[in-house]
């Protein structure tokens, strides 16, 4: 039997400011429990919610950016549930009146083919505070420092079909929102958590299926493993002739399962009703054009700039761009060195090896773009081979000296003194008859094996541009 998933993603984005939604506290990450926690986060009684602005120029910048609509008109809810982290008994959302609407974002499938992700609606919300169950046996603590920090809620249609298609779409939404910086999005310190609503239906059908939701994934790969997983036990209930019960779940990284949380609340459940306390916030056609004479150049606005005007394949410009650092950091050294393509290749392969191999971003590395820019330029002024530049590349990791002094104390340079490489290559031609007569018989790819043994015989140093060249000249 043939199945078809439907995948709608919930993304809550934690917004940069300062200070929380609706007060003057503090959000900064990591710091010990309750201590960004003002009266009003405590739900202490009299206290009063004051709007935070920069939260709203937030939202709109990144509806523009999805070509959303903006709403004019926004308003606030209270969404009632009692939970132990939640000290109002209430949160402060918006409902059927979001600042966000309509939008959408493309992907790039695997197959090349584009395919646009629909946006339902992104809204403002306070986040809630923290349980702890770790530290206290058969107790929890509570941590309210996280309690009404600003979210952005981003809400998919659900027009994704495999977890493949839903962590492309993650991925490109976290990209705008670094670009946009308007979040660190940082999944692994919960800037950015994902809610996934899974439901398969047999292929052809219209009906959607019943759904499930699986809470607060933190990394694409976990979004990727929980969806499958989720997919695979629905299918196999069905087919078992079991039903699919409504409900939340939890995504077990170590087990690789989902289990039930509670079952699956709908609006009515939650009585909502507008915040007494906040007026509606209205905005006009000029707040909206200064809000987009702020948006950055962004990514796909990028891609194509670099593609027109720096010359880069459609690849590796995609690439490059994801990052929004990434993309500055590839800039700035194509420019130093007039050469966009060495930059990509160098910044796209051994760069990002780089920053894999050692988990950290490229402003955290000890390879600075300017360091970089002079490698580079030391290849092509002929001072260093490519393949001893690879060399180089290591010793900077560890070594902050100029390219310049590694070069010169690792006695690292070129060598491309003519009498040198001229006895290089005889003694190569002497020691390779068979390959030398091959070649002089119409062979024209043993070139490539006697410029190697060249500069195996060098170390590397030898000129390979004048070793093939030497080469060539005394094989006639």
């Amino acid at each position: 039997m043939a199945w078809e998933t439907v995948i709608g993603l919930e993304v809550h984005v934690q917004l940069s400011t300062k200070s929380k939604l609706f007060s003057g506290s503090d959000i900064k990450f990591g710091a010990e429990p309750n201590t960004q926690a003002n009266i009003f986060d405590l739900a202490l009684p009299g206290t009063l919610p004051v709007f935070n602005e920069s939260v709203l120029k937030m939202a709109v910048k990144f509806g523009l950016a999805i070509n959303a609509k903006i709403n004019k008109k926004s308003v606030f809810d209270r969404k009632n549930y009692f939970y132990p982290d939640l000290p109002k008994g209430y949160q402060v959302s918006q409902l059927d009146h979001p600042t966000v609407g309509p939008g959408s974002l493309k992907i790039k499938l695997d197959n090349g083919a584009e395919k646009k992700i629909n946006i339902n609606r992104a809204h403002i919300e306070e986040d809630a505070g923290k349980s702890l169950h770790e530290d206290y046996q058969g107790m929890s603590g509570i941590d309210l420092n996280r309690a009404g920090t600003p979210l952005l809620e981003i809400v998919s249609e659900p027009d994704l079909r495999s977890a493949e298609e839903a962590v492309l779409f993650l991925k490109k939404l976290h990209s705008v929102i670094r670009y946009l910086d308007i979040s660190d999005a940082i999944m692994a310190e919960g800037s950015m958590r994902c809610d996934a609503n899974i439901s398969v239906r047999k292929v052809g059908e219209i009906e959607l299926g019943t759904r499930t939701e699986i809470k607060n994934i933190n990394s694409f790969r976990f979004v990727e493993r929980a969806i499958n997983h989720e997919v695979r036990r629905q299918i196999e209930l069905i087919e078992d002739g079991a039903d699919i019960a409504q409900e939340t779940r939890l995504y077990d990284s170590e087990l690789d399962e989902t289990r039930p949380m509670r079952s699956k609340e709908i609006a009515n459940d939650y009585r909502y009703f507008p915040e007494p306390d906040l007026l509606p916030i209205i905005i006009d056609d000029t707040y909206i054009d200064a809000v987009r004479d702020e948006l950055p150049e962004l990514p796909e606005e990028k891609k194509q700039r670099f593609i027109s005007q720096l010359k880069l394949n459609e690849y590796d410009a995609g690439v490059l761009v994801t990052n929004r650092e990434i993309a500055d950091f590839f800039e700035e050294i194509a420019i130093a060195t007039q050469d966009s393509k060495a930059a990509a290749n160098w910044v796209s392969q051994d760069m990002m090896a780089l920053l894999n191999k050692n988990n950290c971003t490229i402003l955290e590395t000890p390879i600075s773009a300017e360091r970089l820019s002079s490698l580079i330029m030391r290849i092509k002024d002929g001072t260093i081979s490519g393949k001893i530049a690879k060399r180089v590349f290591e010793f900077m990791v560890s070594d902050s000296s100029s390219v310049d002094s590694i070069i010169k104390e690792k006695g690292l340079e070129q060598v491309s003194d003519t009498n040198v490489i001229d006895q290089l290559v005889d003694d190569v031609i002497a020691k390779n008859q068979s390959q030398v007569e091959q070649y002089r018989a119409g062979k024209e790819q043993v070139i490539g094996f006697l410029v190697g043994q060249c500069m195996q015989q060098s170390k590397g140093k030898a000129n390979p541009s004048q070793v093939n060249a030497l080469l060539r000249e005394k094989m006639r």
